[in-house]
This record gives C-alpha cells, structure tokens and sequence, in this order.
C-alpha cells in the first residue's frame, strides 16, 4: 500500500480531531485490537491533540506530537503503523515468516502460504481469521517485519500450504516508515 508513498506529494490537507471523534476511535481500536486495551491511555491519551492527515488514493494518516501512529485506506479498518508496533510488540497477533522470506518482505512482497508452514516459520495455535490484521516476524528477529492481512484464516493456511497467505500493509523500510512530519 505504501511502496510508492510520498507525504509531501500526496498530502491534501490536516486538521485537528474532534475529542467525540478520538473517543469513536478508541473504542474502534480496541474493538478491533484487544491487545491494545492495556496501552491505550499510553498510547491515545484522552486529551491528545489528534491530527487527521489526508492523503491520495484515500490514504488517512493519524498523528500526535509529529509521529503517525495509526493509518487508515479508505473504509478499511484504522491500523497501528508499525513504529507502533516496535513500542507496544503485543498489540497485534504474531505469525513468524523462515529466514528465506526475509528478503522478499523487505522488500514488500506479499508473503506465501509454504513461508509461513516451513521449519523456522512459525503460526499460532489459535486460527487467526481470514481478513485479520496480523504482525509479520522473523526467525532469529527480536521486532516485526511488517504489517499484513491474511488472505485465509491460519488453519486454511496449515492444510493448503499453497499461494498468497498474507497480503502486506506496510514493511520495513518502506516510504510510510520513513516518514517524518518535522
């Protein structure tokens, strides 16, 4: 989503958020993420000035004190970025990616069913639903490589071993990681 994403060139306008509108997003968020619920106050505190900045290609960026924290593509869910991710690693489900993916994911490329089941890849035991928002780690890795969404839910991901398991939403290294709103 974020391969060719350049803020200066897409940006169309920031504004404040409204603290009824922050209040509508933190319940979304913990609705959405219930690993975030301990972190929230840290993270999304009550009082925080909120800013919405609006991109192209329906692209909504959410930041406070100069960093994005979440991001939003059109009506899809609000997404923690992964800087996020690096502070809170918790807050979303984990699969772990061998030592093989490694370079194809830093490099944005969606990540196949028989990366995720080969030895040193690593899939919880609980399913994780088809559509869920999943952190993307690595063998041997203390932080995650990206953010995704799974195409299958991980029990259809075990038995077919075949094709796109997770669709990526942002890397490592990727433009929105590079960002900075200095």
């Amino acid at each position: 989503m974020f391969k060719k994403f350049n803020l200066q060139e897409t940006m169309s306008g920031q504004n404040s958020v409204k603290s009824s509108v922050v209040r509508g997003i933190r319940t979304k968020l913990v609705e959405q993420f219930p690993g975030l619920e301990p972190h929230l106050d840290e993270i999304l505190p009550k009082k925080a000035n909120l800013i919405q900045i609006k991109c192209k290609d329906h692209i909504t960026l959410f930041s406070i004190d100069n960093e994005v924290l979440f991001f939003q593509h059109f009506n899809d869910p609000v997404t923690p970025t992964l800087r996020l991710l690096h502070q809170f690693p918790d807050i979303l489900p984990q699969v772990q990616v061998d030592r093989g993916a490694i370079k194809f994911v830093l490099s944005g490329a969606n990540i196949m069913c028989p990366g995720l089941t080969s030895p040193g890849a690593k899939l919880p035991d609980e399913c994780i639903p088809e559509g869920a928002t999943v952190a993307v780690m690595a063998e041997g890795k203390e932080h995650a490589l990206a953010i995704g969404v799974t195409k299958m839910s991980t029990d259809d991901i075990k038995s077919i071993n075949k094709g796109n398991g997770i669709d990526l939403i942002q890397y490592l290294g990727d433009p929105l990681w590079k960002t900075r709103l200095d």
